[in-house]
């Protein structure tokens, strides 16, 4: 890629190193990992070829992963293979080197490119961000800048990653036009409403970036409110436990942290609406 070649050109040129932080990175990097300085100076990296996503998108949404940790490795193993302008066309597998790079970032940058898909409509989004990968490998342990641009109108913005967050849920998952639309839906509707919670979960796991009243507000809304509640349990019980499946799993990452009696609400809910998933109790 043209990036790709763009890089070695700067780690090589012979500029001063507060000048050119490619070249003292590369330079740092090729003699602590013992390879060429054009080898240290490999910038661009992604998935294996026919290969997409970092997976962990497909984690969060399932429930299954232990630890922070486990999503990371899982990020830097699936992203970890470098374009190379010396071999064109091929992406080799260089986990350390993708190591060395993230480690030296200071700031994350992502694009938001269509109005029609939002953060936390989908969970690419949150598949795609390193920033508590790049804190992990950091020496001083730094969580970098996260940013993100908004280029889906002529007047583009660029705006923390938690103010997108913020400014994200206030416009969906906590705005009741957005709610109310999805529920008068029906079934699909309140699938879509739980979908939402869970990738904003997603981004509390990749960037640590969404504030605890998301959390608080979004339960007021559809817990809380006993009217809500049955609205949703009627409209597609499987999803409605999912939402307090999510809930209760926010709580128990450290993501939510709120009182004793909305957890206990949410396992006694939980259990009821299991129950009648299962039958249980009905003639």
């Amino acid at each position: 890629t043209p990036r790709a070649r763009a890089v070695k050109p700067a780690a090589e040129a012979d500029e001063p190193l507060d000048q050119n932080f490619v070249r003292k990175h590369a330079l740092e990097q090729a003699a602590e990992m013992g390879v060429s300085i054009r080898d240290a100076a490999t910038r661009v990296f992604s998935n294996a070829a026919g290969s997409y996503s970092a997976n962990v998108g497909l984690a969060i949404e399932n429930g299954g992963w232990e630890s922070e940790g486990q999503l990371q490795d899982q990020f830097i193993g699936r992203k970890g293979f470098a374009f190379n302008s010396d071999k064109p066309g091929m992406l080799d597998q260089q986990t350390e080197l993708f190591k060395a790079a993230l480690s030296t970032v200071d700031v994350t940058f992502q694009n938001l490119d269509s109005s029609e898909i939002s953060l936390s409509d989908v969970s690419h989004y949150y598949d795609s961000d390193p920033t508590k990968v790049v804190q992990g490998l950091r020496k001083d342990g730094r969580k970098p800048a996260a940013m993100m641009a908004d280029t889906t109108t002529a007047n583009a913005q660029v705006r923390t990653l938690a103010e997108t967050v913020r400014l994200d849920a206030r416009t969906k998952l906590l705005n009741p036009k957005f709610y109310e639309g999805m529920l008068n839906s029906g079934y699909e509707g309140t699938r879509e409403i739980t979908k939402r919670l869970r990738n904003t979960m997603g981004w509390s796991a990749t960037s640590g970036d969404v504030d605890n009243f998301v959390y608080e507000d979004a339960n007021d809304t559809f817990i809380k409110d006993p009217e809500m509640q049955a609205r949703l349990l009627e409209t597609n019980p499987n999803a409605f436990r999912d939402m307090v499946t999510t809930f209760l799993e926010a709580n128990g990452r450290g993501y939510w942290d709120t009182d004793e009696e909305n957890i206990d609400r949410l396992q006694e809910l939980y259990q009821e609406v299991e129950d009648r998933i299962e039958g249980v109790g009905s003639s």
